[in-house]
């Protein structure tokens, strides 16, 4: 499991994914600045719901209402969300905030599943055993915001500031 600061610094990195991919035109008749910043705050909640959707908010306990990194952390569930929410972009206005909390979701998961404990992904707990909890959170946040680079030079740049990285490395 990656730190809660791991999970919000790669929320922040979900999110302006999201708000690329929302506000590009092909996805919408129009770019909806509003939508861009709702889907950038979904992001950053959806990267740390997966946590906080295990608890018992309606008890004065708050304990968990169901096992930790079950349900919540459900790669397909995650996954459906995503592709739900990408299809009726521009055509429904929740749709912003569902793809933009789906991101977030998703950056969660994939920030879990280096731990030995894991993340179900389809069926059964699959884990990358790289490193325990709350080690090489740096490595995670890197990528992630590494991730968000990549899309919002693909989707707003069409790869030309990726080209003129690579090409200032041939020299």
């Amino acid at each position: 499991m990656a730190s809660s600061k791991a999970h919000h610094a790669t929320g922040w990195a979900a999110g302006i994914i999201a708000a690329a991919v929302v506000t590009h035109p092909v996805t919408s008749a129009h770019v909806d600045l509003l939508a861009g910043v709702l889907a950038l705050l979904a992001g950053v909640a959806g990267a740390t719901a997966p946590d906080w959707l295990e608890v018992a908010w309606w008890t004065r306990a708050r304990r968990l209402w169901i096992t930790h990194r079950t349900l919540t952390h459900w790669g397909i569930g995650w996954t459906a969300l995503l592709a739900l929410s990408y299809h009726f972009l521009g055509r429904h206005p929740l749709a912003p905030v569902a793809f933009g909390f789906a991101c977030g979701g998703l950056m969660h998961l994939l920030a879990d599943w280096p731990n030995p404990l894991g993340v179900p992904w389809i069926a059964s707990r699959h884990s990358l055993n790289l490193w325990t909890s709350g080690h090489c959170d740096l490595i995670i946040v890197a990528g992630a915001w590494g991730a968000a680079l990549f899309v919002v030079d693909d989707v707003w740049f069409h790869h030309a500031y990726g080209r003129m990285l690579l090409n200032a490395l041939r020299i």
